[in-house]
């Protein structure tokens, strides 16, 4: 449902129906717009009421003051994925610390403790992401990999 809100205050109680359209706008009596606009700002968006703007150039008159209120969408969170190194035994210790620091923003102390996570249990998680940092991430590291000739695998797997 759309409502239509004249910003100088006032609204207005009767339906219109637009020419070329089938929607509706429903008009309120005359109220205190802010606490209206208050109630459903944390429900709904504001934009310009283009559809409203053309009507009324096409009278003769321009309304700039009105603006249209529109349900918002309900947003989902982004899928969450895990970045993880595998184990193996030709990559030297000091390179997947130095990955860690510099692609994972970790402490020299969290580097060297994932590092022996990865090297005594086969594989250690290096953060947890959205889809496009993790893919991203997991690039880095392999391409550093192969830039330095070590079989380093990186990997990442849904939350």
């Amino acid at each position: 449902m759309s409502f239509k809100v004249n910003l100088h205050g006032e609204m207005y109680n009767k339906m219109i129906s637009q020419k070329n359209n089938d929607i509706n706008t429903i008009f309120f009596k005359r109220c205190d717009v802010n606490a209206h606009l208050q109630e459903a700002s944390s429900a709904v968006k504001i934009h310009m009421a283009d559809d409203d703007k053309r009507r009324d150039d096409d009278e003769g008159g321009r309304n700039d003051n009105t603006v249209l209120l529109e349900p918002k969408q309900k947003l989902k969170r982004p899928s969450l994925y895990r970045v993880l190194l595998l184990n193996d035994d030709y990559t030297p210790m000091e390179f997947v610390i130095h990955v860690l620091e510099r692609f994972f923003n970790k402490t020299h102390e969290e580097a060297t403790e994932v590092m022996l996570h990865v090297h005594h249990r086969g594989v250690g998680e290096c953060g947890v992401y959205t889809f496009e940092v993790a893919e991203t991430k997991v690039t880095q590291v392999m391409n550093l990999a192969k830039e330095h000739q070590h079989p380093l695998q990186c990997v990442m797997e849904k939350k």
